[in-house]
């Protein structure tokens, strides 16, 4: 009878080993997931909080370069937008073409801004065209101040001849 004991034991002893192995193995996962889940639910806020504070930095800039501008008229009508590419930075690029319709030599100070395809402002950056000749084009190319993702598209947002 010991003998059959013993091997009823033994046999039990393993089923309930594996049992707490199985369930240990299961709360570690479960563990593990949860902190992961944690991490990652944490770091969208901080990267959001990161991305709002890098685009209000670069529209306080882009302002403050227009106010700068002394005696410029409105010459939205006079940009050109190409099509937006990506620099080998990652960064989004896109180029200005400004037509200087006065008669004399004339700088351009140019806002674009980048937008996801929902229309979400990601971006903002002034490009300075120089001593464009009267009828003539002046050309730069205006760089997002970050790297974006997704699709992106670009719009003058504010034009300054002067």
């Amino acid at each position: 009878m010991t003998g059959c004991s013993d091997s009823s034991g033994t046999a039990s002893t393993r089923s309930k080993a594996a049992s707490i192995a199985s369930s240990v193995a299961s709360s570690v996962a479960s563990s593990v997931a949860s902190s992961a889940a944690s991490a990652v639910a944490s770091a969208v806020p901080s990267l959001a909080s990161q991305g709002a504070s890098a685009l209000a930095s670069a529209s306080a800039e882009a302002r403050r370069r227009l106010e700068d501008v002394q005696n410029g008229i409105d010459a939205k009508d006079d940009v050109h937008l190409g099509t937006p590419a990506t620099d080998a930075d990652g960064r989004s690029t896109v180029a200005v073409r400004a037509h200087n319709s006065a008669d004399s030599a004339k700088s351009f100070a140019v806002q674009v801004d980048f937008r996801d395809q929902a229309g979400n402002l990601l971006d903002t950056s002034v490009v300075t065209l120089n001593d464009v000749a009267a009828g003539k084009d002046g050309k730069a190319t205006a760089h997002s101040n970050r790297k974006l993702s997704g699709p992106v598209r670009t719009d003058v947002a504010r034009a300054l001849r002067y």
